[in-house]
């Protein structure tokens, strides 16, 4: 697979909810970014506060913009602190350094990126992650 195609962006929207529903879990916001950036996908379940659907693309955005999953750039942000704020200064504060934005790889190719909102930052990880490895993909949460 080359790119990321509507139908599996589908499949992975689809797989991240059910596992919100499974989880019992407050209502989540899913955002999927094609490699490019550019939004494939973005659902919002019903119920979600106002800021998830930004706070759900800054997280994928994220991930994207700095090539690893925003749980290392969560990590990162912590160790330099500065560096992350310079960046998302550089980025228009576009991106979420927290859990929940994760890299889309189909073997060493990257596809897009999943980002979720709505619930603890954990949660939200474990959704996107469910989302894509229930598409037959690679998640890299960081």
């Amino acid at each position: 697979m080359a790119e990321l195609t509507l139908d599996v962006a589908r499949k992975i929207l689809d797989a991240a909810l059910a596992k919100g529903v499974e989880k019992k879990l407050k209502p989540l916001v899913i955002t999927i970014l094609d490699a490019r950036g550019c939004v494939k996908m973005t659902a919002a379940q019903d119920g979600t506060s106002l800021m998830r659907a930004e706070i759900a693309h800054g997280k994928a955005y994220g991930a994207l913009a700095m090539g690893m999953g925003s749980r290392a750039l969560f990590q990162r942000a912590q160790e330099q602190a500065f560096f992350i704020d310079a960046v998302n200064t550089l980025a228009l504060g576009r991106m979420v350094p927290v859990p929940g934005g994760v890299l889309i790889q189909d073997g060493g190719v990257l596809l897009g990126a999943v980002g979720v909102s709505g619930d603890t930052s954990d949660n939200d990880e474990t959704c996107a992650v469910a989302g894509i490895e229930a598409a037959g993909l690679k998640a890299n949460a960081g």
